[in-house]
């Protein structure tokens, strides 16, 4: 190993520095019960929260709460002291906990989120959208992994969908209906969220696994049309990934949104399931929220500042795909755009290192960066090190890092035993720098 290689490696994981924030705690395990208002466009929350002390004395517990208004907080009943500020809610233990001790906080709270769980009162459709913390109080970072038990009550007649296993629903005694879920394998909490609305729905197998498909606007034989390759999808990103998916997997059509990845759910818009019926081949959006399963769900960037393992892979991956079902022209095309983007990032001054130092303001050149680079350099990763050797290493990553939060390096190394030689000249010039 080079001397300069060993300077560099240090330098490209200093990112892991600001990976994971040092919070004193780690959640265990969310239990959330939301009562949407779908035509108030409101929702009122309880919620506990089970945590383990990771420091000798913590008294101090900051979770995300964005513009949710918390009402109480309590710990065996015993109310405790907090505030909110900038989107924080800060709690002061009444008593410290000692390093490893566990302690449940029970939370009630309202809100009228500006964003993050979308209202369709004409479609009575209610469904969460990326950010957590507008719906439950949480530590809304991807290093932070929990599991879930999710509750939403419900006027009588709706479908919903939501991450985890699916609970029997209860009809209550004024006729609303709680429909339940539980995540039992600790998942990142941005991959949480549900929808519900007036929906039809068609249901497939796919070698062993469940598929449900939901819309408002679409009958069931268009639902099957839809998402009629979703089985195939994910039995190609399970070989590459060289994991099995598991569980079951849902997919929704909702009022509007640019596509959003959860736990066993994917949720698209009712414009693009048209899309794909005009044109059956216009399945990119289905293949990336898919791939979202294994990159992005399970091996998870360790925070935003690393955002590409994400996102550039799932881009990668749908291109992979289309190459396998229709063939290479259809990977061409997804290289040409991504190289075309990267040329006007450029020529406007715009490019930048794959990892970032800060993704706190992101802007729509640092998402294309993210988006369109990070899969043009998978790509060209894959042409340095051929079919052999990088998917090879593509799958000990995934397979070694499953269930985990990973930095830049993490996927260099894996990379690097693949092919049983420094990657360090390549990674240097195309992911960790940007040309002048």
């Amino acid at each position: 190993m080079r001397a300069e290689w060993m300077v560099l490696l240090l330098l490209s994981t200093s990112g892991a520095a600001h990976a994971s924030a040092a919070r004193g705690f780690d959640v265990l395990h969310y239990d959330v019960a939301l009562v949407p208002d779908i035509a108030g466009k409101q929702v009122a929350g309880t919620q506990a929260i089970q945590l383990r002390s990771e420091s000798p004395g913590l008294t101090q517990v900051v979770l995300d709460s964005g513009e949710l208004k918390v009402s109480a907080i309590s710990v065996q009943r015993r109310p405790q002291r907090f505030e909110q500020r900038e989107g924080k809610l800060q709690i002061t233990l009444d008593r410290a906990l000692k390093r490893d001790a566990v302690a449940t906080l029970q939370l009630t709270y309202t809100g009228s989120p500006p964003y993050g769980l979308e209202f369709a009162p004409e479609r009575d459709e209610v469904y969460t959208i990326f950010s957590t913390r507008q719906w439950m109080p949480s530590v809304d970072a991807p290093d932070e992994r929990a599991t879930l038990r999710l509750s939403v009550t419900l006027p009588a007649g709706l479908l919903a969908t939501g991450t985890g296993r699916a609970l029997p629903a209860r009809t209550l005694a004024d006729g609303r209906v709680e429909h339940r879920w539980r995540l039992d394998t600790p998942m990142p909490g941005y991959v949480y969220g549900f929808a519900a609305g007036r929906y039809q729905q068609a249901q497939a197998k796919q070698a062993g696994i469940a598929l449900r498909f939901l819309s408002a606007e679409r009958s069931p034989e268009q639902l099957q049309a839809i998402f009629a390759r979703t089985g195939g999808m994910l039995d190609f990103f399970a070989a590459r990934a060289g994991l099995p998916y598991r569980g079951d997997y849902q997919q929704a059509l909702v009022a509007d949104t640019i596509g959003q990845e959860m736990a066993g759910v994917s949720l698209m818009s009712e414009a693009y399931g048209q899309e794909v019926l005009d044109d059956p081949d216009h399945v990119a959006l289905i293949a990336h929220e898919a791939a979202h399963q294994w990159w992005g769900n399970r091996v998870t960037c360790a925070s935003w500042e690393h955002f590409w393992l994400n996102e550039g892979f799932a881009n990668f991956m749908t291109a992979a795909y289309l190459q396998q079902s229709q063939g290479e022209a259809a990977y061409q095309a997804q290289v040409q755009r991504w190289r075309s983007r990267l040329e006007a990032l450029r020529a406007k001054g715009a490019d930048h290192a794959l990892v970032y130092d800060s993704w706190n303001a992101p802007t729509a050149d640092d998402r294309a960066v993210v988006y369109q680079k990070g899969a043009y350099v998978l790509h060209l990763l894959r042409a340095e090190l051929g079919e052999e050797v990088f998917w090879r290493g593509v799958r000990d990553y995934t397979r070694h890092h499953d269930g985990q939060s990973v930095v830049t390096a993490d996927f260099q190394r894996a990379m690097e035993r693949s092919a049983g030689r420094s990657l360090q000249p390549f990674f240097a010039q195309w992911v960790y720098s940007a040309p002048p």
